[in-house]
């Protein structure tokens, strides 16, 4: 090995000329010095692109400590290219239109040009270089720009007309009554302004034609009167006619629904007596002997349901269509609502109007307060998206909730009448908690329809609701107020009607009018429709099923009429 170092050394030089010839090895003689020879395998390679003298610049920089010519400024990145890229995407940008740097301006030169641009009408323009040329140029009103002398609002201007007006003055502050200070008034000022003749004659021809054009309209409320149609009001005991009667076989006091209820095959009564359509109907509460039914003829009547099932008392008190009735717990009262914005408390038996509520919006439903405690509070929902609440000792108004987007259509009281439930034009439903003005649920979806008519169930579990795409929904009434998507009613034809529902009192069946003026009776568990019949002429707006009869329903239609099935 060390012959092997030494191999090429000077000795070697000399026999270059035998060097192809056989090495021959010699023994050692003498020590010879090691030399350490460095081997490089590498090849020497020039490096691709080491002729480009361009100084590589990272795109993302915002500071360069030396100064770049504009090639090398807009040289292409380094790297390879997508070729599905378009110009337009191949171009620098940071956000989705393009590329844009952020501009410093002086915040007190822009607050002061755009104060000035709305006081005067004027600014300067800033796309113009007031340095690079002489002067400056305006944008806006040059007229302004001529009365100004082109000052801004920061600067010294000369008054304005109205700053020329002398005002009346009085600082002194031992003048106790007299004393002006800074609100005296201008020493010109009028402060009524009378029309001169020919103006006089000109507004007079106006109010003339509008008089002409539309209704003139008296919001006075009508003079209510009643009518009692049957010549014995009390019995020879002194019972009036709201006593329930006690030999029609039916126990109407029981508090208890009945076993098993059926459907009804006949129409055994018709009352007529309404001259316009039904728009609601209502039973005596308990008893349910009484039926009350308001009309768009602007009266509300009241009919005996047994015996001789007379039209027992007439109330006149709307000028225009009645929408809504309610009685309160007991029957002896009862609230009107009608489209001449008035609410109105009846007392049943005696026809008197205790008292009226207007809020200057038409009201489209009305309820009291179910709880016993609460009877002097009743809610109205109306045509400005707000429901009301009314105390009837005081005729004021006590409480406004506040958040629907469409008119109110339907009030429910749910939950031991702790919360009621809301729903309106805007497709919605929304739950609230009892004098607290803001919705503690509010239920919507894309694929919810208005629902203009509402009744809970025996059980008070179940809200049904009439939705506008023909379909009964079922919402639960108990805590989550979840739409129940597997119990929907369907094959009537309700779209544009507040066709009103009603469930049979031992909750096997529900019960609806449709447009056609038939009623439909389905299976509550299944959903199955049982039967259908043509019943009125017209819609068939409301059903009620009796509460103490187990196949009794009553059904009201837009012909007028109200037609009793068994």
């Amino acid at each position: 090995m060390l012959e092997l170092q030494g191999y090429g050394t000077s000795s070697d030089s000399e026999g270059n000329s035998d060097s192809e010839s056989t090495l021959h090895l010699k023994p050692l003689e003498s020590p010879i010095k090691s030399k350490v020879v460095a081997l490089c395998a590498a090849p020497d390679v020039v490096p691709l692109g080491a002729n480009d003298s361009r100084p590589l610049v990272d795109p993302k920089s915002k500071e360069i400590m030396y100064n770049l010519k504009y090639e090398h400024l807009f040289a292409p990145e380094l790297g390879p290219e997508n070729p599905n890229q378009t110009q337009q995407q191949k171009a620098q940008r940071n956000m989705l239109s393009g590329y844009v740097e952020a501009a410093h301006f002086d915040a007190f030169q822009f607050e002061n040009q755009r104060r000035t641009f709305a006081s005067y009408g004027f600014a300067l323009d800033p796309s113009f270089d007031a340095e690079a040329v002489e002067g400056s140029k305006m944008i806006g009103s040059e007229l302004a720009v001529q009365e100004t002398g082109g000052k801004t609002v920061f600067e010294t201007t000369g008054k304005r007309p109205l700053d020329k007006r002398k005002r009346n003055k009085n600082d002194k502050p031992e003048d106790i009554e007299g004393f002006l200070g800074p609100w005296g008034s201008f020493v010109d000022e009028k402060k009524v302004m009378k029309p001169n003749e020919e103006e006089a004659a000109e507004l007079e021809e106006i109010l003339a034609k509008r008089q002409k054009r539309g209704k003139q309209v008296d919001d006075r409320p009508l003079e209510e009167k009643t009518v009692l149609h049957i010549k014995d009001p009390y019995d020879y005991q002194g019972r009036s006619f709201m006593h329930p009667p006690q030999d029609v076989g039916v126990n109407l006091k029981s508090d208890a629904p009945p076993d098993r209820c059926f459907l009804p095959k006949n129409l055994i009564h018709t009352w007529e007596g309404h001259t316009k359509g039904i728009s609601a109907m209502r039973w005596l509460p308990k008893t349910a002997h009484l039926l009350l039914s308001c009309s768009m003829d602007c009266r509300v009547k009241i009919w005996e349901v047994y015996k001789e099932r007379r039209c027992v008392r007439t109330y006149y008190g709307h000028r225009q269509a009645v929408r809504d009735i309610a009685f309160n717990n007991s029957g002896t009262n009862f609230l009107s609502a009608a489209y001449d914005r008035y609410v109105k408390l009846w007392d049943t038996e005696t026809g008197e109007c205790i008292s009226r509520f207007t809020s200057r919006k038409t009201p489209y439903c009305c309820k009291f307060h179910p709880d016993e405690d609460k009877q002097h509070l009743f809610v109205a929902g109306t045509s400005d998206k707000k429901i009301i609440c009314w105390d009837t000792r005081s005729g004021e108004i006590v409480q406004e909730y506040d958040r629907h987007l469409g008119s109110v259509n339907t009030i429910t009281f749910v939950d031991e009448n702790r919360r009621f439930v809301t729903t309106s034009d805007d497709k919605s439903l929304r739950v609230w908690e009892w004098d607290i003005p803001v919705d503690m649920k509010y239920i919507a979806d894309p694929t919810m329809h208005s629902m203009p008519a509402v009744t809970l169930s025996p059980n008070y579990k179940w809200l049904a609701c009439q939705s506008m795409d023909n379909k009964i929904v079922v919402f639960s009434a108990l805590n989550r107020f979840k739409m129940n998507r597997k119990k929907t009613f369907s094959g009537h034809m309700v779209a544009g009607y507040a066709c009103s529902l009603d469930f049979s009192p031992d909750m096997s069946y529900v019960v609806s009018g449709d447009a056609d003026g038939k009623v439909y009776v389905w299976d509550w568990k299944t959903t199955k429709l049982f039967k259908k019949w043509k019943a009125h002429d017209g819609v068939c707006i409301s059903t009620l099923w009796h509460p103490h009869e187990p196949s009794k329903v009553v059904s009201a239609g837009w012909d007028g009429k109200l037609k009793f099935w068994d």
